[in-house]
This record gives structure tokens, C-alpha cells and sequence, in this order.
């Protein structure tokens, strides 16, 4: 559906009470795309939310665009499928451009600046710059962007808790170090998001 029929279809806003949030995560295979989804949808149920995530499995795996729909709501939710988003996380250039128009108006973009210099062409969406590869790279580890850009996502988003995406980290994360550093990469992504100038 084009985005300029969805939105006039379906206007965002309304019931604050009846939150519903649909996110499309998006990279290359090896950036924990599908991880992300996972712990999102996981923080999401920790908090009470009706949760879906679908990943996006196949030949993407191997280095394409790899991506994972999921919906947070306080309603039950009709449909899985994300064709409109609330929410990007883009983590690569191909993913931007794939993405990109898919954003609702007035729809949150995030972006992985340490890959993504392309200037955006919407000026109806935000637009939050981080510098994801680089925070990781950082840490010792330029894999954890993933939770690098969660780490910003949560905390402009103020929809999961840090201490909940922790807690799902827990149950998908089973290696000690691994999970050490992954929720450094998280209040990286925290702390950088409040202190850092990320949005345009």
C-alpha cells in the first residue's frame, strides 16, 4: 500500500490510552537484526504489551537486507505484518533505501550513522543519527550496534524499559561475556541518545 494512501486511511495518533507501536528493523546479515526484533517484542511482553515479531529469513542471511517486523500494543494484534511503520532502524545503506518510504508520517527513522551518510529525502519523518558501528567498535565488539541503536531507541521511544530489554537479553543471550557487552551496548546507545546531537 503507498504510504500517502496509508496515512490517509489510517492517521496516526488518536486514543493514547490504545498504544500500538510497528517497527521494521533492518540490515545486512551478521548485524543481529533478527536478535534486535527478538528483544524488543521479549521487553515488550516483559512490560505487559501484546507483542509479534516476524523475522525475515533467506538469502539476506548471506549479507543482503535482512529484516524483522514487530508490533507492540495494548490491544490484541489483528495482523503481524508490518507494511507501514511507526518506527525504522536502519543499519545499512541498502536497508535506507528500502525502508525509507515506509516510515508513516510523522514516523521515527533511526539510523546507523556509522554506514549511512546518505541525506534522507522525506522531511515529514524524524530522523535520529547514531553512530552504532562506531559505539561498538568502542566496546570492543562493532557487532553489538544492534543494541547500540536499541539502547537510543528505548530511550526516545519511552514504550520498553531498559530493565526489561536487560531481562530479554537474559533469555536470548545464554554466554555470560556475550551478554556482558551487549548490555553495555545498550546503555551506550542509552547515554548517547541523551547527551549526543542525534536528531534532524
Amino acid at each position: 500500500m503507498d504510504r500517502e494512501i496509508y496515512d490517509t486511511l489510517f492517521p496516526s495518533g488518536g486514543d493514547k490510552g490504545d498504544m500500538t507501536e510497528k517497527i521494521i528493523c533492518a540490515g545486512f546479515g551478521g548485524q543481529g537484526i533478527i536478535t534486535l526484533g527478538k528483544v524488543i517484542a521479549w521487553a515488550g511482553m516483559c512490560a505487559g504489551k501484546k507483542v509479534t515479531c516476524i523475522p525475515k529469513y533467506g538469502a539476506e542471511m548471506r549479507g543482503g537486507t535482512a529484516h524483522c517486523m514487530v508490533i507492540i500494543s495494548d490491544e490484541p494484534i489483528s495482523s503481524p505484518l508490518v507494511d507501514i511503520a511507526c518506527t525504522a532502524i536502519v543499519m545499512n545503506l541498502p536497508s535506507l533505501i528500502k525502508f525509507e518510504r515506509r516510515v508513516e508520517k510523522g514516523g521515527v527513522l533511526f539510523i546507523n550513522s556509522s554506514l549511512v551518510q546518505k541525506p534522507i529525502e522525506r522531511e515529514d519523518i524524524q530522523v535520529i543519527k547514531i553512530p552504532a558501528t562506531e559505539i561498538g567498535g568502542k566496546l570492543g565488539n562493532q557487532q553489538v550496534a544492534n543494541m547500540v541503536m536499541l539502547g537510543a531507541y528505548i530511550r526516545h521511544k519511552n514504550i520498553i524499559d531498559i530493565n526489561n530489554a536487560f531481562f530479554a537479553l537474559e533469555r536470548i543471550l545464554l554466554r555470560a561475556e556475550v551478554l556482558h557487552i551487549n548490555k553495555q551496548a545498550i546503555e551506550k546507545g542509552w547515554r548517547y541518545y541523551g547527551e549526543g546531537e542525534v536528531c534532524s
